[in-house]
């Protein structure tokens, strides 16, 4: 929790071996979320409020934890405003509900594979913003990652693409590239429990005001879910999705990031893809074939191709 909760500046052999198992931890939190929202959705709910319960949970839980963080230098919060707006209702409230929007009128492969394009657009602004020059390594293990995510989400299969859907799935990947950029920030003081609980309360008071005036729309029942396992509560998956699949997820990696940097940690993240697949059969019943568990291979290999490519670190 220290990790979580200090600024202090990690070195950074010691923030690789540490940035790593947070980041994995970050993806595994995060994937379980389209799992238990698509039970939710099929029980009644729109994505909108599937996305403003999961923020709204995940913005209470991380509230006592920011305030401690930030340990009342409400300055921090004053001076870095605008990343705090930019995290807020980018990297978090439009990336979660494009995504959502995304899934309900167009097949969840397609969707998801352009939203995992992020880790291209990040080595992309990092090399036209900050003149960082992508190394081989990294551009070869981009182009590996990229045809692995094809194989894993069955594209290559002919499913039908939906335009709408491919613009909401876009709108995600821009803001999943924001979440990566912004939150390897780490000169700015703020904590990083203190950016993900102040991200997470702007991003939910923003989609419950939109909600509000019917944008989006936002509908919900108190019916039991069903999964593979039996029937649920409605909150059981509110709350898992906005404890574990949110408020962890987001505090981890934004912790990891910082010690990764936003490149590598993109990439790492793409263990998401695997962990949704995983979570899809534990809850829905949804089982990858040959195909998707070649894909997920290739994934880890482009992972690792991508570590190989980084520059190492001078010494402290």
């Amino acid at each position: 929790m220290r990790r979580l909760t200090s600024d202090t500046a990690i070195a950074s052999a010691g923030g690789v071996r540490l940035g790593m198992p947070l980041a994995i931890a970050a993806a595994f939190s995060f994937g379980m979320s389209g799992g238990w929202a698509r039970g939710l959705i099929d029980a009644g709910w729109t994505p909108g409020a599937a996305v403003t319960a999961r923020l709204c949970v995940a913005a209470v839980v991380l509230l006592v934890p920011t305030i401690l963080a930030l340990r009342g230098r409400w300055g921090l919060l004053r001076r870095n405003l605008g990343m705090i707006l930019a995290y807020g209702l980018l990297a978090v409230a439009a990336t979660q509900l494009f995504y959502f929007q995304a899934v309900a009128v167009m097949d969840v492969g397609i969707a998801l594979l352009v939203e995992y394009t992020a880790p291209i657009a990040v080595l992309l602004w990092l090399w036209l913003r900050r003149g960082e020059r992508p190394s081989r390594k990294s551009v070869i293990g981009a182009v590996i990652a990229f045809v692995g995510l094809v194989l894993m989400l069955d594209v290559v299969t002919g499913a039908e693409v939906n335009v709408p859907g491919i613009l909401w799935a876009l709108g995600a990947m821009v803001g999943a590239a924001a979440y990566f950029v912004l939150s390897a920030k780490a000169d700015t003081g703020l904590p990083p429990i203190a950016l993900a609980g102040s991200g997470l309360l702007l991003g939910a008071v923003a989609l419950a005001l939109a909600g509000a005036v019917g944008i989006p729309p936002i509908a919900w029942t108190t019916d039991d879910v069903s999964y593979r396992f039996g029937s649920v509560p409605w909150f059981v998956p509110v709350l898992a999705m906005g404890v574990i699949a949110t408020a962890l997820g987001y505090g981890l990696g934004i912790a990891s990031t910082r010690m990764l940097g936003s490149r590598l940690a993109s990439f790492v993240a793409l263990a998401e893809v695997v962990a949704a697949l995983l979570y899809g059969w534990l809850l829905l019943g949804q089982l990858p074939d040959l195909l998707q568990a070649l894909g997920g291979v290739l994934v880890l290999v482009g992972v690792i191709v991508v570590k190989l490519g980084e520059p190492v670190a001078p010494p402290s």
